[in-house]
């Protein structure tokens, strides 16, 4: 069994991993960490480069706990990422951060979070990013 989290290098992402790894350990499972690009745009600053990819890794080997870490450069569709990825590992949690949107913005874009929420087969917890950051 396993946690998967969608992460992306934002404040939302960071409470996200946070909150991802509090449940791995207490779980004694393994922490899926799912990184994608949406690939519609040659720069996608949700995608973690290879400097970022290695801070990510040096900081989960310390947190005691077993991990992999899925990235998908040429990803298209987060959502679908984080739902394939969470059925392959048999997940028994999806962890997302949520970031605040206009209703104009999610009709328009569409919401990753909201495909996650009503697809998942298993709980999805959804958090903030604290205020103050």
């Amino acid at each position: 069994m396993s946690i998967v989290v969608g992460y992306i290098p934002s404040p939302a992402g960071e409470a996200a991993l946070d909150r991802a790894v509090l449940e791995a350990r207490r779980a004694g499972c393994t922490l899926v960490v799912v990184n994608s690009s949406r690939g519609d745009a040659p720069v996608d600053d949700r995608l973690i480069d290879a400097r970022q990819f290695n801070e990510l890794e040096a900081r989960l080997a310390g947190e005691d706990i077993d991990f992999w870490i899925e990235r998908f450069p040429q990803g298209g569709d987060a959502a679908a990422e984080v739902l394939r990825v969470a059925e392959a590992r048999r997940a028994e949690l999806i962890v997302i951060g949520l970031r605040k949107r206009s209703a104009v913005g999610k009709f328009l874009m569409g919401s990753t979070a909201q495909r996650i929420i009503l697809q998942a087969t298993c709980p999805v917890l959804s958090l903030k990013a604290p205020d103050h950051l």
